[in-house]
């Protein structure tokens, strides 16, 4: 039984900041993967960034340069800054996370989803 809570998300204007916040809790044995999802209305939902128990990321093309994801392995939180903000980055964000829990198999498991707006 894992969950993720996500916070941080919110109104902003064209060219600013927001830093969202992932926090996984549960019986959780180990981590392999935390990412960030985005999906806009009518849109497909799509990968932002990721990162791994060891540090690699990889990000979308999309925000590169504007968006940096990072995670405190201590806290099994995540987090994705992101600069630059534009209106076309309005969707609702997701936490994402591969997880074992104690006693079991690795899973995926979402978070409920933030909304991010950027107006112009």
């Amino acid at each position: 039984q894992v969950q993720l809570v996500e916070s941080g998300g919110g109104l902003v204007q064209a060219g600013g900041s927001l830093r969202l916040s992932c926090a996984a809790s549960g019986s959780i044995f180990s981590i392999n993967i935390m990412a960030w999802y985005r999906q806009a209305p009518g849109k497909q939902r799509n990968l932002v960034a990721r990162i791994t128990t060891g540090g690699s990321t990889n990000h979308a093309d999309s925000v590169k340069g504007r968006f940096t994801i990072s995670r405190d392995g201590a806290k099994n939180t995540v987090y994705l800054q992101m600069n630059s903000l534009k209106p076309e980055d309005t969707a609702v964000y997701y936490c994402n996370a591969v997880v074992a829990v104690v006693g079991g198999r690795y899973s995926n498991y979402w978070g409920q989803g933030t909304q991010v707006t950027v107006s112009s």
